[in-house]
């Protein structure tokens, strides 16, 4: 979902009818001495407030906070509302008197929970729905404090509806359109006319008590970029519940880099409700379910199952949608006096890349399960990391990988994201082209990966220049190299003068330091230890130093030697250590100076 600026409702002020109090407030006393409630009876009415007036149709109950005290007010006999009572939250009283432009006078109080039990009129059909008791986010900042609920099209009017035993009504289709559960208004689109035509059924009906524009935030379809509406429909669900507390065990027996992220994905599956691994889309894996045409019951058992995933496995996926129902039911349900239909419901697409471990890694003898490593956005705690982390605890018990590595996205040099539309897409190609593809990885390995990171012009100019200065390290290096044999010319460690050995030493910690860096994915770790030796240790002092012993000396002469040795070993560790980034060096230098695949003598003595 995004949330664009600018979204404006129709937002409107609605009064149902109250039919009959609650035991509680039946008796309640409206003051001192004052008779029962009873006595506003009966034109008492619940003030409710919705920026969906299409979603009226569809009410079954009116929520309120058992917390909030809550008033009966009374408008003046002159007041342009119809209503003679009308009950709302008492924090909003005064907000409601300046948006309705009229004094409204408290005439009794009592606690939100004390309302449990009143029903009222549905205003525009006849049927009766309760007041029930919602939870922490009906609050009197806005509205009224008393929350209209339709639990076919809101999460939180779900889950009240779904405490309370009320019914799940949808009386929307697929395309948006009301349909003839809403009655006069079937056929009407929802986010068009029949917002409209909702409204004035409420004016005729004298229940629409205010109507005002009214500007928030809306979801909108990212793809699309139009406003959504939501609508229960019936879905698969697989239980997280029998497995969450075995998912949380396997999290933290997992290296996460950075270690941030456990505490994420921990929260996330804390959390986790049923996973819902259906959906409506017209490709995908099926979900291999059947139904009784009669009586809409679900078929799908070891029996069925097992037979679809034969001819799957024979015939591919596409197999569900190109064979007849009698192929693809088990010979036991074909002749059995019931007919079926094939549900055309596929399964949620991380489903499917969260078993990739089992069909990649456990299904292939050369690769190892669980993984060694995932690598992926910082999204996919959410995405594939959980998805696969569910689907290999709840069949194996483990998680599918013993490392888990995150990494942030590429902005634009403002810090914004990078789209199409808006022209600030860096392409990798261009950069290139300009740069080389070394400029680019070495690049990558200088900032945090951990988090989101900008990248233009400037930011590329500046690491083309780091990495020329690199570069030019390494040629006047093997430059030097030019006359130097290290099987004839190198000088044993113990004949080298203090400040080669020194250097030798300090090579020794440098280049433990980058193995430490790339061995726990600290790879600007790495960029800033290489860039520190080359300018610090190599340009600003050794090389620096040894310059008048590379051209003053004779070619032979040990001083020489002695030099040449160690900045042939600075050579191809340097080589070594960069070639994961800068993958051309190796070639480019190995074709001069022959790199040694061994572990360096004259590094092996500390120092």
């Amino acid at each position: 979902m995004e949330y664009p600026e600018g979204h404006t409702s129709r937002s409107i002020y609605v009064a149902f009818h109250v039919k009959k109090l609650s035991k509680s407030l039946q008796s309640k006393k409206a003051g001192t001495g004052a008779p029962p409630l009873q006595r506003y009876m009966p034109s008492l009415w619940a003030a409710i407030w919705t920026t969906t007036p299409w979603t009226i149709p569809a009410n079954l109950a009116i929520a309120v906070n058992p917390e909030l005290t809550y008033a009966v007010v009374e408008p003046p006999a002159n007041s342009h509302i119809a209503q003679q009572f009308i009950l709302v939250a008492v924090d909003a009283v005064d907000r409601l008197s300046a948006t309705l432009n009229t004094e409204l006078q408290i005439l009794a109080t009592f606690k939100g929970k004390e309302l449990e039990g009143c029903t009222y009129k549905h205003p525009l059909f006849n049927r009766q729905s309760p007041i029930v008791a919602g939870g922490d986010y009906i609050t009197a900042d806005s509205g009224t404090g008393l929350v209209h609920t339709a639990p076919g099209h809101g999460q939180e009017d779900f889950i009240v509806g779904k405490r309370c035993g009320l019914p799940i009504l949808t009386p929307v289709d697929e395309n948006g359109n009301f349909t003839a559960e809403a009655g006069e208004f079937a056929g009407l689109n929802v986010l068009g006319n029949g917002n409209a035509a909702v409204i004035d059924a409420l004016a005729k009906a004298n229940c629409l008590i205010k109507e005002e524009s009214y500007a928030h935030s809306y979801p909108y379809d990212w793809r699309t970029k139009k406003p959504t509406i939501f609508r229960a429909t019936e879905q698969w669900f697989a239980s997280v519940e029998g497995f969450r507390d075995q998912a949380l065990k396997a999290i933290s027996n997992v290296n996460w880099i950075p270690a941030q992220a456990e505490n994420r994905i921990t929260a996330m599956v804390s959390d986790r409700s049923d996973w819902c691994i259906s959906r409506q889309r017209t490709w995908g894996v099926p979900i291999p379910v059947f139904y009784d045409e009669e009586t809409k019951e679900p078929l799908l058992n070891e029996e069925t199952i097992a037979h679809v995933q034969a001819i799957i496995a024979d015939k591919g996926a596409d197999a569900w949608w190109e064979l007849s129902i009698a192929e693809l039911l088990p010979e036991s349900y074909r002749n059995n006096g019931r007919t079926y239909r094939k549900g055309t419901d596929t399964m949620d697409v991380w489903f499917d890349s969260g078993s990739s471990w089992a069909a990649v890694a456990k299904g292939r003898s050369e690769l190892n399960y669980p993984a060694d490593i995932y690598l992926e956005g910082s999204d996919q705690h959410r995405g594939w990391f959980q998805s696969s982390l569910l689907t290999s605890v709840a069949t194996n018990g483990v998680a599918p990988y013993k490392t888990v590595l995150t990494h942030g996205f590429v902005l634009d040099e403002k810090g914004r994201k990078m789209s199409k539309s808006e022209g600030n897409v860096v392409d990798p190609a261009v950069v290139i082209k300009e740069y080389g593809a070394d400029v680019l990885r070495l690049w990558v390995s200088s900032v945090d990966y951990s988090a989101d990171v900008p990248l233009g012009k400037n930011i590329l100019k500046q690491q083309s220049d780091v990495y020329r200065k690199i570069r030019n390290t390494a040629k006047f290096l093997l430059g030097n190299l030019h006359d130097f044999d290290p099987a004839k010319d190198a000088v044993p460690f113990e004949e080298l003068p203090e400040l080669d050995r020194y250097m030798l030493h300090r090579m020794g910690e440098v280049f433990a330091e980058v193995q430490d860096a790339f061995d726990s994915f600290q790879f600007s770790r790495f960029f800033q230890t290489v860039q520190n030796f080359c300018t610090v240790d190599l340009s600003n002092f050794y090389l620096d130093i040894a310059k008048d012993r590379l051209y003053i000396s004779a070619t032979n002469a040990r001083r020489r030697r002695s030099c040449q040795t160690v900045i042939a070993i600075a050579l191809e560790n340097l080589a070594r250590a960069i070639a994961p980034v800068c993958a051309t060096w190796p070639r480019i230098f190995g074709n001069t100076f022959p790199i040694q695949r061994r572990t360096n003598r004259c590094l092996k003595p500390a120092g």
